[in-house]
């Protein structure tokens, strides 16, 4: 089968690059598939991640300027060219199917280029905030409705997020865990937490949660690994100092390979605004750490087994969140024990699990088609 994924680049750490990199490798290497993975921004970088050497990649050079709105101008008169470098990119390579993976200009007019072959949309980010107040706001709702329909499939992680959506061809594929034999240690006293420094990731009331427990627990750090975003760093540091809490809450930086740091860690906490599928969780389970986490809407209580290999608690109650928090950390063998279900329970994302699913939607697609 021959599989074309779309994507606005490969060079930068995030979830989308990850996750594309896993199913990519899969394909190619496992299905024996013909995989070309296209981007339209990706100036030249060398992918974040490892991908096989039997997969294509090529840059149809359309690069966005992505510190501005998609709908502005500047962008906007990108649009006809992208268009039909894509045209050309399926007419050369004939796929089977299309998988479109990060949202971009580019998702309202996929659909309509060689319309014979199935587009899949598939969804990274929860919808469960979103709402439409301004007039531009609620046309774009709208637009992004009518133009989803038009898909063959619309994929999203969890099953929270169906009833964002307006399409009748739904199909809900969660993202594949990558095991290896790193395993957390679960008798060190430091927390975890990772993803980019964001307003959305709410480091703050992680920070406040930990700054409740500090005087008890005064050999206990919480580390943050992730690239600022926004500033958002910046005024994380400014609260950790008000707090005094300096000497325990630490930045990190990226890390290349987050796994590789759990192992020096025996908690993972998360106290994210939202979640769709958080891949971290995954990475966390799968080396043994025991997660605490809020129930964000909506991803964390679809991974997360509550009392079999982490605790979940109530949505934004900080003093629940903070009071479990702390039964983790004076507590070594119940950590010992929500880490041994965790590196078990998670084998039920395994990627040859998770990619039967996607094999069975493109083979289910190309016989319709």
């Amino acid at each position: 089968m021959k599989i074309l994924y779309l994507t606005d680049q490969t060079y930068l750490h995030g979830g989308i690059e990850k996750v594309l990199s896993q199913k990519a490798n899969y394909l190619a290497d496992i299905n024996c598939d013909e995989v070309l993975i296209a981007t339209h921004s990706q100036r030249g970088n060398k992918p974040v991640y490892d991908f096989s050497e039997k997969i294509r990649m090529v840059d149809i050079k359309i690069a966005y300027e992505t510190e501005r709105s998609y709908l502005h101008p500047r962008n906007l008169r990108k649009v006809p060219k992208h268009k039909a470098a894509l045209g050309r990119l399926l007419r050369d390579f004939q796929p089977d199917v299309v998988v479109s993976c990060s949202y971009g200009p580019d998702f309202f007019f996929i659909p309509y280029i060689k319309r014979s072959i199935p587009k899949i949309k598939e969804f990274h980010s929860s919808r469960f905030f979103r709402s439409a107040i301004s007039l531009k706001e609620k046309v774009l709702s709208k637009l992004e409705h009518w133009v989803e329909a038009k898909y063959h499939a619309i994929v999203v992680l969890n099953p929270d997020e169906n009833k964002y959506y307006h399409s009748e061809n739904m199909s809900i594929i969660p993202n594949p865990a990558e095991f290896s034999d790193i395993r957390a240690d679960r008798s060190v006293k430091r927390i975890m937490a990772a993803g980019r420094i964001a307003p959305v990731k709410n480091f703050g009331a992680l920070i406040d949660a930990f700054s409740a427990l500090a005087p008890d627990f005064a050999d206990w750090e919480l580390h943050f690994w992730g690239s600022d975003y926004l500033d958002t760093q910046k005024k994380l540091q400014q609260q950790i100092n008000r707090l005094g809490l300096q000497q325990q809450v630490s930045f990190m930086g990226s890390a290349a390979d987050l796994k590789k740091e759990m192992q020096h860690y025996s908690i993972y906490a998360m106290t994210s605004e939202t979640e769709c599928f958080p891949m971290v969780l995954l990475e966390a389970l799968s080396v043994g750490m025991p997660v605490i986490t809020w129930d964000a809407p909506t991803g964390p209580r679809h991974i997360v087994s509550n009392g079999s290999d982490g605790i979940i608690t109530p949505y934004r109650n900080l003093d629940i969140f903070a009071e479990q928090l702390g039964s983790l950390m004076r507590d070594e063998q119940l950590r010992t024990r929500l880490g041994k279900s965790a590196s078990d329970n998670v084998r039920r994302f395994g990627i040859s699990s998770v990619m039967k699913q996607w094999k069975e939607l493109f083979e289910d697609l190309t016989i319709k088609s």
